[in-house]
């Protein structure tokens, strides 16, 4: 019993850290005007990803060795890298709308780049033998909730921003996925 609440509670400081990478990009996300129907959507899109991607992190880490698992920040960075230039660029644009919502082929964008990190944990995870099932539930719902809390506030600080959100909320993206990159 001890060693399952041990191994809970390390599962749980990694989800809760894996989460923080979702809330920090929810935060920039959500200072553009986004409906709560989309903040939902977003929020349970990231949280899907967050078990699939560490699921076929945990199943390749039983097969492969450990040399994959670095890959994965770079190529998460990279990818918020080019997000947040598309939306810091579209910002100085005139038009009124010019940010497309994060739904459809953008959200699955969006949720994938936040979720690689937790490929390689998963990865690494798979070598060690976690258990599967807590931990790709603990990682999903940690992330959606971290998510959701990242777009609400976000949301509200929009308000106070007005046209300069987008702007912000690209380069918060941008900086992230500089961190990414230059983390190892």
């Amino acid at each position: 019993m001890g060693m399952f609440i041990g191994e809970l509670v390390a599962l749980s400081m990694m989800a809760f850290a894996l989460g923080m990478d979702a809330f920090s990009v929810a935060l920039g996300m959500g200072l553009f005007r986004l409906r709560f129907k989309q903040i939902f959507y977003i929020g349970v899109t990231i949280g899907v990803f967050h078990i699939v991607m560490p699921l076929l992190g945990i199943f390749a880490g039983r097969f492969l060795s450990h040399q994959f698992g670095g890959i994965a920040s770079y190529i998460g960075g990279v990818l918020l890298l080019l997000l947040g230039m598309q939306m810091i660029v579209t910002s100085f644009k005139k038009e009124s709308d010019s940010f497309v919502s994060p739904m459809g082929i953008r959200l699955i964008f969006f949720a994938f780049s936040v979720s690689l990190d937790s490929f390689s944990v998963g990865l690494s995870l798979g070598i060690y033998g976690a258990r599967t099932l807590l931990t790709i539930l603990l990682f999903g719902f940690v992330s959606m909730i971290l998510t959701w809390t990242g777009l609400m506030l976000g949301r509200h600080f929009q308000q106070w921003l007005g046209a300069y959100s987008e702007a912000l909320g690209g380069s918060i993206l941008f900086v992230f996925g500089l961190k990414l990159l230059f983390s190892f």
